[in-house]
């Protein structure tokens, strides 16, 4: 009787602890169902935002990224800084597009707005993103927020022949103490070389037209390839080749000198940022590297 009785408490026991664990199994059954669904790396969760570099005066150098297809495109506004303020002004509104419009599945697009925050911060005033009422109506010089903090004319601070001092308009301009010797420079330099990205697309002011670029090996056939895809689709003229002055020491140039197709887009004006015009360039591309 004594053992019957042991193995009716031991059943017993076991019923009660099964009962015990089913009942803990169902209350965190429920509990997890109440927990919103876990972010999954598919799911569109905004542009992934990264300071680059700081400019002279400490102002942050960004750049926004969108989407994660094999192919890299990089736009690029203001190197000119204040000079050039509706180059960053599209930039801005091409990163309010790209936040409500999702980039196609081939693509990753990063976009750098200001490449020279001390220039737009000489001519607008203010710091990081700004508006066209915060632009006053009238510059008081020509050129003026188009170098950074240290004078150094920023699109002729790098590594495709390189010359201390280089030409804009007729005028000679710092290009620096050495190629990259600026940090905004220094940036897209580092930016380039860490991602290693498949094109650039440098937003300018006003020259209406669409440049390819070069440096000693002479043009890409790439290159040429994206600059009729936008300038086509934009309504720009196209140029191969500036031959107005001598330019020294542009980004354009030493991204070619790394085999990276890139190409300046110049704006008619240096109030306009052509948006719907622009826009169907950038279709363009997009198009042009679907695979």
């Amino acid at each position: 009787m004594r053992t019957l009785r042991d193995k009716r408490t031991h059943i017993f026991v076991a019923l009660v602890l099964a009962a015990l664990g089913i009942g803990i199994f169902l209350l965190l059954q429920k509990k997890e169902d109440t927990l919103p669904p876990p972010v999954t790396e598919s799911e569109d969760v905004g542009p992934e935002h990264r300071v680059i570099g700081l400019s002279v005066e400490g102002r942050e150098i960004e750049a926004y990224t969108f989407g994660n297809g094999a192919t890299h495109l990089v736009f690029v506004g203001g190197i000119h800084g204040g000079y050039e303020w509706n180059s960053v002004l599209l930039a801005y509104k091409f990163i309010d597009y790209l936040e409500t419009n999702q980039v196609p599945a081939h693509l990753t697009v990063s976009v750098i707005p200001s490449a020279n925050p001390d220039g737009v911060y000489e001519v607008v005033g203010v710091e990081g993103r700004f508006g066209i009422a915060d632009v006053p109506t009238r510059i008081q010089a020509v050129g003026t927020g188009r170098f950074n903090a240290n004078k150094v004319d920023l699109n002729r601070n790098f590594d495709c022949k390189w010359k201390p001092n280089s030409m804009w308009r007729g005028a000679v301009v710092s290009a620096g103490s050495a190629a990259f010797s600026e940090p905004e420079a220094q940036a897209i330099r580092d930016f380039v070389l860490k991602y290693t990205p498949d094109a650039f697309i440098f937003w300018h002011s006003k020259a209406n037209a669409v440049y390819a670029s070069e440096c000693e090996a002479g043009i890409l056939p790439e290159t040429l390839e994206i600059m009729t895809a936008y300038s086509s689709a934009a309504g720009y003229n196209a140029v191969k080749t500036f031959d107005a002055y001598e330019i020294t020491g542009d980004a354009e140039g030493w991204l070619a000198s790394k085999n990276i197709p890139a190409i300046t887009v110049e704006l008619q004006t240096h109030e306009t940022i052509e948006w719907e015009k622009n826009l169907a360039g950038i279709k363009a591309l997009f198009e042009h590297y679907q695979p």
